[in-house]
């Protein structure tokens, strides 16, 4: 089966992107989790580059029955939203087949909730693509706890996962790619 005959595929392609911050520095980083979601996805469907810039990395493929295309901005997380606008427009993806990926300070560790639309919690991530795209898309949230004390929250976000924080990342992470075509129900 070719994945690349869209013809046996749904009429609208999803377009899923994870945020976070490009260069090794930043790859294990509380703040790189929707990366490191969109690299496990790619890595579990087969998927395959279709182009990779200096604002943009993603990848075409399947999900069960589902065209998609996964997708990291790499314009750094506070500049997400015109990257992801940009290829949601040359594809044009409607809003309501958009899934954004991304950590939060206000979900305990690896808890995750998923919704549609929303504020954008202090996360500057979202709030570029809320002014990019608007609100109305579906987020994934994965919790990554929060330092409780304000004046932390710039570094913890950048800093590395424990061991032990890290493996239940990771295994919150199986979970959410071996089930993910749950997320295209309902919609």
């Amino acid at each position: 089966q070719d994945i690349y005959n869209f013809s046996i595929y749904t009429d609208y392609m999803w377009l899923i992107c994870g945020l976070g911050n490009p260069g090794n520095k930043y790859s294990l980083t509380r703040h790189n989790v929707g990366f490191e979601t969109i690299n496990s996805l790619i890595s579990f469907y087969n998927f395959k580059i279709s182009k990779k810039d200096k604002t943009i990395e993603y990848y075409k493929g399947a999900i069960g029955v589902q065209k998609c295309i996964l997708c990291k901005p790499l314009a750094y997380m506070n500049n997400s939203g015109p990257p992801i606008n940009k290829l949601a427009s040359f594809y044009k993806i409607p809003l309501s087949k958009i899934i954004i990926i991304h950590d939060d300070l206000d979900l305990a560790l690896s808890k995750v909730k998923i919704k549609i639309g929303g504020g954008n919690g202090g996360h500057n991530g979202l709030l570029s693509i809320d002014n990019s795209i608007g609100k109305n898309y579906k987020r994934i949230r994965i919790g990554i706890d929060h330092p409780r004390i304000k004046s932390m929250v710039s570094s913890y976000v950048l800093e590395n996962f424990s061991k032990t924080d890290k493996e239940l990342i990771d295994k919150k992470i199986n979970f959410l790619i071996k089930n993910f075509e749950l997320n295209f129900e309902d919609n």
